[in-house]
């Protein structure tokens, strides 16, 4: 989701949270509980106050806990599926010609 550099809280809240989860869960409704995971950027304190602030609230996620979520289980096998190819999806096909 980040053209350039790393994932931190702030960059989370800010071009995540802000613009885009936050209208998602308020288009959802009232019952809606909002899944992450115990990524490092998704646990700081300053990701929870905001996601309080808006009253959002979130599912809880033990430490260490098994990944639940079985949209990761999706994007691990597709992305093993495509490390598999003999030719990568994003690069344009060298000339057929002879």
């Amino acid at each position: 989701m980040f053209a350039a550099g790393s994932a931190t809280a702030v960059r989370y809240r800010d071009e995540i949270q802000y613009p885009l989860v936050r209208l998602f869960i308020a288009a959802m409704g009232t019952e809606v509980i909002f899944m992450d995971d115990n990524a490092r950027p998704h646990r700081p304190r300053l990701v929870r106050s905001y996601l309080e602030s808006e009253n959002i609230p979130q599912m809880a996620w033990p430490a260490r806990s098994l990944d639940l979520n079985p949209i990761e289980h999706v994007w691990d096998m597709l992305g093993r599926r495509i490390a598999g190819r003999s030719v990568h999806p994003l690069r344009a096909p060298t000339s057929l010609t002879t």
